[in-house]
């Protein structure tokens, strides 16, 4: 995992920025001239709309900006307290088979949530990570949503750790709305952004070591 860069970005970044940066660095990857990113950051208050997203979904069009961001998905919320991770990551060294790269994202954050003794769980059909709050409620913790060309994946995840939950919602986050939304200070963590990335660090490699090979292997 050495000849990944890790980037931490200080302040809010703007989302367009983010965007062109990503492009311009996927296509770095692709040919060669720049090793995979890995882009911790935040963002200003906003909305993003993926592939999937329904008009209806958008319940406050004039809250905050939307992004239409080309990614999979529907529409979901960025803001300060919440931890984007973009993952510009070469899938022809660890397996094309995207279904299983999500599973991996997906197995990232759940392996990271553990530290803090957070017990994430998978739905089938919804995708991100979700947390039981009692009988019949559970809320959701992290969405994910990637893009894939010639092989490189852009976008990534976001986990909360403690932004406004009330900006959620302006949308019906991922166009689920008999579910809620939480952070892990929402959960009575007292975790900090840096925490929550020294958990995401240590947990990248046992997840994403031999991907290829496991990808290979679930057939996934």
């Amino acid at each position: 995992m050495s000849d990944i860069e890790w980037r931490h970005s200080e302040g809010l970044v703007d989302y367009e920025a983010a965007l062109r940066e990503m492009e311009a660095r996927v296509e770095a990857i692709r040919n060669g001239d720049a090793p995979e990113l890995l882009w911790f950051l935040e963002h200003p208050p906003l909305y993003t709309a993926g592939t999937s997203a329904r008009p209806q979904d958008l319940v406050a069009p004039g809250r905050f900006p939307v992004h239409y961001a080309g990614r999979g998905g529907q529409f979901t919320y960025h803001g300060p307290g919440q931890r984007v991770v973009y993952t510009l990551l070469d899938l022809k060294k660890r397996g094309t088979d995207i279904r299983c790269f999500v599973h991996k994202l997906e197995d990232w954050i759940i392996a990271a949530l553990a530290r803090f003794s957070v017990k994430g769980e998978r739905r089938d059909g919804r995708v991100g990570v979700w947390v039981v709050r009692g009988p019949g409620r559970e809320d959701k913790i992290a969405a994910l949503g990637i893009r894939v060309r010639k092989w490189v994946s852009f976008h990534g995840i976001a986990i909360n750790v403690e932004p406004d939950l009330e900006h959620y919602s302006g949308i019906v986050p991922c166009g689920i709305s008999e579910h809620g939304v939480t952070s892990l200070v929402d959960l009575g963590l007292p975790v900090t952004m840096h925490d929550l990335d020294a958990a995401l660090i240590e947990t990248f490699p046992e997840i994403f070591e031999n991907s290829a090979e496991s990808c290979a292997a679930t057939g996934s």
